[in-house]
């Protein structure tokens, strides 16, 4: 596999009064062609920050973005279309992410009319083809977003986000919005699309059933950082950050006579405004010890498993 996408010590810091919010602080991945990868944490954790500095929808503070071995950090003008055609996001709300003053065909047409590359006819055939192509009937063209369900809306957001062909999607939380039937329609429908259109997606949820199915390899967030990151079977079998253990202790077990033993975190959540050097996770952490004040490094106890904490190789 190739690597499409380099993130290299990607940080974005918002100024509050004189003092700054470490929202994104410090993070690395490789994300390979035609793979997933999932994105979690609780909410506040820099998740959907991430994925929109990364498309340079907020301007990084520090940090690479390498894509396709060019530098999109900070784009010129005329790298940023060709960016826009190359990296695409999926929001989570599917009715707050589309105009409502537009019908579904203006919608799906608008990238399209952008990109000045094709013909008016070229154009409409071109979205009678992407709403084929994510399962919108014809017969919705003419419609407003109000007057379809939260899945057909959803569908609308993934067909303008396919529209100029890109190589890379951010699906912010795609499916937390929706109903748990329609969820799966919207998961299968992007595992199809990604295995026909051979997309990378770096796809960012609190729940952690939807990317356990979905995602090749998976990266935990906490204010901020990066605490652990494993292929997504190996994190769920042997989770190695205490927030992670604590994360997955928390997924309901659909069985009243084999409980799972739940993890509370107790303590305060650090302030991500001018947090101190070490674990932020350290005031609620069970196993804390006095080196957890120094600055945690990712190390790689496993293979291709990375785990920022003191005492990964001995927490069981």
């Amino acid at each position: 596999m190739s690597v499409l996408l380099e993130v290299k010590n990607l940080k974005k810091y918002f100024k509050t009064g004189k003092e700054w919010l470490h929202a994104v602080d410090g993070i690395d991945f490789t994300l390979d062609k035609g793979k997933t990868l999932g994105v979690v944490g609780e909410s506040g954790c820099g998740k959907t920050t991430l994925g929109r500095v990364i498309l340079n929808l907020i301007e990084p503070t520090d940090g690479q973005v390498i894509f396709e071995g060019n530098d999109w950090t900070n784009p010129k003008k005329s790298e940023l279309s060709q960016m826009r055609e190359q990296m695409q996001i999926i929001f989570q709300d599917p009715y707050a992410s589309l105009n409502p003053r537009m019908s579904v065909s203006e919608i799906i047409m608008e990238p399209l009319i952008f990109q000045a590359k094709l013909s008016k006819e070229e154009i409409r055939k071109e979205t009678i083809k992407l709403m084929d192509t994510v399962g919108l009937a014809l017969r919705f063209g003419n419609a407003y977003p109000h007057e379809l369900d939260g899945g057909r809306r959803q569908r609308i957001g993934v067909a303008r986000a396919l529209a100029l062909n890109p190589k890379f999607i951010v699906c912010d939380e795609p499916v937390s919005a929706l109903d748990v039937s329609i969820q799966a329609q919207i998961i299968n429908l992007l595992l199809d699309l990604q295995e026909e259109f051979g997309l990378a997606y770096m796809f960012v949820t609190h729940d952690l059933s939807v990317v356990n199915y979905i995602s090749d390899d998976i990266m935990v967030m906490y204010l901020g950082q990066m605490v652990e990151k494993a292929p997504a079977e190996e994190l769920f079998d042997k989770p190695m950050h205490p927030y992670t253990q604590a994360l997955l202790s928390a997924i309901p077990v659909p069985d009243i006579h084999n409980k799972k033993k739940r993890i509370i975190m107790q303590g305060e959540i650090t302030s991500p405004i001018n947090p101190k050097p070490g674990c932020r996770f350290m005031d609620r952490c069970q196993y804390a010890l006095p080196e957890c004040s120094q600055p945690q490094v990712l190390e790689e106890p496993a293979l291709n498993h990375f785990v920022a904490c003191c005492r990964s190789n001995n927490i069981n």
